[in-house]
This record gives C-alpha cells, structure tokens and sequence, in this order.
C-alpha cells in the first residue's frame, strides 16, 4: 500500500475492482466487500452475482452507501447452488465475521424464552440461553416480564419442581399447591408427561381447550361440595382470562403467527415484531439500527438472523412485500385500515392463492419460498384482507416508533446545547463547548491516583479521557496530587499544540480552585476558567463555586446546566474510583505474593501470568507449581501462606 500517495492505491484498488467485476458469474451466491486492511465490512447475497456486486461501483448512491462504498478495496464472493443457501451462508458470514456496515442481531442472548428442561424432574424456567440440550422452548418472549407472567400462570396450574437441585425436605411451594415435592414424594412418570404435554399445549395456543376442562373440574367439584378445590379451578380460569385479557387483536383461525414491518429514515431501519399467538396479538418487538445496504435486503438480513438459532418457531411468518411491489403498501397504511370487516370473514376463503403465491417471476414470492424453504414454516406476503392489514400496522408502527426516535435525539440534542449555552453564561465565558474535568482516588493516601474526562458539547467524548497515577506525593493530599495532575496535563497540551479546554472542572471547593489557577497563571502562562463543584453532607452535587476568590453561582437545582454539572461530577467520580480500584486490586496481589520469602518480582509476574488470578494460585495443587519452575518446599510455603490469610 503506498501510504505516501492514497489516492494511487485507491486507483489500483479499483483497477483490480474492474477487472474482477468482468468476471462476475450469472449465478445466484453471497459477496464480501474488504477494505484496505483486508477486513470484511460488508456481506451481502444476490440472486444475480455480476448485476448486484455491479451496482455499487455504477451510478450513484444515498450518503451512507456512498460511505461503505469509499471503503472498499476488494471484495470475494461464493456461488450458491439456490437463493436458499445465499440467504443461509449469508446469516452464517455475518456471524462469523460481524461486518461492520452489516445488520448485526444478538438474537438468542436478547429474549427470553420458556423452557422445560429435559431432566427426571422437570422444571419449567424463563431462560435467555438457547442451547441443544432436549428442552422445550417456547418463544421468543419480546421481555423477560412477558415470560415472567405467563410463568407464573403456569406454576399456578401445573406444579413442576421449582428448585435446581432437590432438597432432603418439602419447601412452600409444595404447601401453596406449586410443586409435587418429588424430594420427599415418588412421582410417577406419566403425571409428569401430563403436566409437560398441558404446559405446551398451553403455550402452542390451547388456552380456550384449557379454559374449557377447567370449568369442567370446577363444576365437578361443585357437585361433590368441594367447594375449597372448585374455588382453586376459578380462580385459575380468572387468571387465564387476565392473562388473554390484554390480547385485543384477534384473528379467526388461531394460528401462531410473526408479524414482521420495517420503515427507514435517514440512514436508520426501524423493524417492528407483532407476536400473535392462537390467533391473538400478545406483544411487540422494536429494534432500530442504522443500515448501510439495500432496505430491503438488510431488513431479510434481520429476519434471517432473528430465526437462524430460534427454536421455537411460529407457523407462519407473514412479510411486507419488496418496495417495487409494496411502497404502496408501506406508505398507505391507511388504505389497509380502511379494509371492511368482510376482509377478515373472507380470509379463509381467500386463502394462499392471494398471499403467499404470486407467480414464479414475483419477487415476494421467491423470498417467501427461500425463507421457506430454509424454516420449513409458511411465509407469506400478503397483498389484500386482514393478514395485509397487520402488515400495515406493523410498517406503521415502525414508521411511528422511528419518528419517535428522531423526536428524542432532537429534543435531547436541544437541550444539551442549550445547557452547554446556559452554563456558560452562568459562569460569564464566551463559551463552554469543552469541558475538562478532573477527579483524586485514594485510600489513606494509598496507591493514589487521579482522571480526567472531557465533556464536548455537552456530551462525554470517552476517547479524550485520561488516567494518571500520582508520582509525586505522598500521603493523602488532595490540594498537591491535583496540582501535579494539572501541570502534568496542560504541560503536554501546550507542548503537543492541543486543543485547550473552555472551562476546567475540579472535584472540590475553594482549596482545590486556588491550587489548579495557581499552576494554570502562575507555573504555565494559561488563563483557563476553572470551576469547582463541592458537595453536600450525603455526597451530591450542591454548588458551583466560581471565580478569585471563588463565590457561589445561584445555579437552580432543576436546572438542564445543574443537571450537566452533576453528570461530569459522576462521571469522572466514576472513572476515577474504578481505575483505583483496578490498581489497588493489582497492588493488593502483588503485595500478598511479595510478602512470602523466595517470591519477587520475577516469580510473582511468572505466577500470575500462568495463573492468571491469586485465587487460581491458592486452588492449584503442588504439581501445578512444578509448571513455573517451583519447587515442593516453596510451592507449599506459598499454598500455606496464602490459605492461612
């Protein structure tokens, strides 16, 4: 790479761009563009190769396209025998690479879902981990709350053990009727098979069959006089209705369903999940994220990492048509809310003919077909009735929730500027765009330390931040560790020519303003406003102290510039007790070891790199040590020295 002119590599890159771009089969597959590292930052598939890896190297594109382009310098691609095995090496590429410019999901670790566990006695448990272990799942749950409910629901109707590892006696749970106490009690195999076989009946949709036998069993034991057991039955079938109670959106033929719907706006993708379950929407899942590709081909993007580990899939996947087929549809949601309600009485009739096939040539049905074909459910685009109409509230919502998005940033944006503006005619400066602040850490003057977090236009720009470790003074002095740290600074600002703050925050009062101004004037030349932020009796920011001498600036304490204050003052308190803690962690070790004859320096290095922490050395047996080249005698006087502590 000639680092001297990057003009001519970026032209010899593209000569060999076009060259490869000649040789372009006509063939369906994946790509992999590459910048000048070698690193992939964008994957992608095409049902033609040559005309899609094409495109981005003719014509013209939105700003964040252009971006991915500028970056290319290379790119690879894999023939596929089908548009199904591009969608499915697609997903694969980009988890393993994690492309930059790509779409990227954390799927299985972001919802939860209900399992069973495939155990003696099983449990049911709200988990986040998806794994092949022969549990049940069901879900994905949009938050663990949603899961939590249904959970609970559950315990009450089906007593499954609720501990992980079985006590020697009964716990609550067996007297409030939840667990059957297989601890105490032998529990035949087929009562668990029951209540397993209940459970995903249940969560597949049975709620109304389920609902139904209750009742029967409530009034059963109304008959016999039971009226204790048939009080119990109600108010489990109370329960159902509560938990039903919030689906308000219903369809006629009680399928499981996703719902999927995308809007985009300036360079970010809103896409919005509808869980509908037995025919009845439960929840909703938003993601918002910024995208550099095809809209459309990044939002399959998504939909294909969101099932590619779910194993709990619903029965049908219903999908907004390709924008050339369905920008009336994503635009006009309207029109679709205006459907009759016919619509929905005719949609049995309707049937596949009008939603899922739409000829051999049609975009959306090859796309339904290719993600059908891999998740082996029904995916359909639906293109009139009531399946279009969820459709076209779930491209609404998105639509809304994106907005909604924009909204915040501006009005947060708004009134971080205003704040910036407002503390800096508090204090009387022309300016507070950046701000630097400064925070000591010690313990009884041990292993001391100081930070420094900068604030530019209101916000924390973390790559600006700095550590220092106090080098010369000893003891507990706030007044001089902060003078050091000062100097030490700005001493490096000046030399270097960098950038200068508009106003120096100090963690402290009046002693602390006068020691930082006397390096500033008097040691360095510089005349930076500095400002102090002391505290009250329980830790909080309470006043703004300003000026020579420093007085007290009334700033009100509901205030957007008394709220800006109070985030610096967190924020470098935070910075700065952490990196304390992280040295005086590494201190504590080192001193531990250090003390044990026949370990220096040397030694104590060697140990904790092979090691890798002191409660791995005080578990490790005396062949281990053997390893580091320590003897019996001295392994043994270090396992007795650090256990006896």
């Amino acid at each position: 790479m000639d680092i001297l002119n990057p003009s001519a590599d970026r032209e010899k890159a593209m000569e060999q761009i076009r060259h490869k771009l000649a040789l372009l089969p006509d063939q369906p597959g994946c790509y992999l563009m590459k910048n000048n590292e070698g690193r992939i930052i964008y994957v992608g598939k095409a049902k033609v190769l040559k005309n899609r890896v094409r495109s981005y190297f003719n014509g013209s594109h939105d700003g964040k396209t252009q971006k991915l382009v500028s970056e290319i310098r290379d790119f690879e691609y894999i023939v596929t025998a089908s548009n199904t095995e591009s969608l499915i090496l697609e997903c694969n590429l980009i988890k393993e690479h994690f492309p930059r410019y790509n779409v990227l999901l954390k799927d299985d670790k972001s919802f939860p879902y209900l399992k069973i566990t495939h155990e003696a006695h099983p449990r049911l448990e709200v988990t986040r981990r998806v794994v092949k272990d022969k549990g049940k799942y069901f879900g994905p749950y949009p938050n663990a709350y949603a899961a939590q409910e249904t959970k609970k629901l559950l315990d009450r109707l089906y007593p499954l053990r609720k501990c992980n590892t079985l006590s020697d006696k009964v716990c609550l749970y067996y007297h409030m009727g939840q667990c059957v106490a297989p601890c105490e009690y032998p529990v035949e195999q087929a009562v668990y098979d029951e209540m397993v076989g209940e459970i995903s009946r249940f969560l597949n949709g049975g709620h109304t069959e389920i609902k139904r036998e209750l009742k029967r069993k409530m009034e059963a034991a109304a008959e016999e006089l039971e009226f204790e057991r048939a009080r119990e039955y109600r108010d489990q079938i109370l329960s159902i209705e509560a938990l039903m109670e919030k689906q308000t959106i219903n369809m006629a033929d009680a399928m499981d369903r996703d719902v999927f719907g995308y809007s985009t706006d300036k360079g970010w993708m809103c896409v919005q999940i509808l869980y509908m379950r037995q025919g009845k929407m439960i929840q909703r899942h938003v993601s918002v994220f910024p995208y550099y590709g095809e809209a459309y081909e990044d939002f399959l993007s998504y939909v294909t990492q969101y099932y590619s580990d779910n194993p709990a899939l619903p029965r049908e996947m219903l999908l907004p048509a390709p924008p050339e087929a369905g920008a009336e549809q994503q635009q006009a949601p309207d029109d679709a809310v205006a459907q009759s309600s016919s619509a929905a009485l005719t949609e049995a009739a309707i049937g596949e003919s009008n939603e899922a096939d739409h000829g051999e040539d049609d975009e959306a049905a090859e796309v339904g077909d290719s993600l059908r074909r891999w998740l082996k459910i029904k995916v359909a685009v639906p293109r009139r009735g009531s399946k279009r109409q969820l459709v076209a509230m779930a491209c609404d919502n998105s639509r809304v929730a994106l907005e909604e998005k924009f909204r915040l940033i501006e009005r947060d944006e708004s009134r971080t500027v205003k704040a910036v503006d407002g503390l800096a005619e508090w204090i009387g400066i022309p300016s507070a765009s950046r701000i630097e602040a400064f925070d000591n850490s010690n313990m009884q003057g041990a292993s001391p330390v100081s930070a420094m977090v900068v604030f530019t236009n209101g916000k924390p720009d973390k790559k600006e931040y700095r550590k220092y470790n106090v080098k010369t003074v000893q003891g507990p002095d706030d007044y001089e560790t902060m003078r050091e740290v000062v100097r030490r600074r700005y001493e490096r600002v000046l030399k270097e020519g960098l950038t200068l703050p508009d106003l120096i925050v100090v963690d402290g009062g009046k002693g602390h303003i006068a020691s930082v101004s006397d390096v500033l004037v008097n040691e360095l030349g510089l005349d930076v406003p500095v400002c102090g932020l002391a505290k009250d009796a329980k830790h909080r920011t309470a006043q703004l102290l300003v000026g020579d001498p420093p007085e007290v600036v009334p700033l009100p304490r509901d205030s957007q510039e008394f709220y800006l204050l109070q985030r610096i003052q967190d924020e470098v308190h935070r910075f700065a007790i952490t990196f304390h803690r992280e040295k005086r962690g590494k201190s504590m070790i080192a001193s531990r070891l250090d003390s044990i004859p026949g370990i220096g320096e040397k030694r104590r290095k060697q140990l904790l790199s092979h090691f890798g922490s002191l409660k791995a050395i005080k578990e490790a047996s005396i062949e281990d040590f053997k390893q580091v080249s320590i003897g019996e005698a001295l392994a043994s006087r270090i396992l007795e020295t650090l256990n006896a502590e």
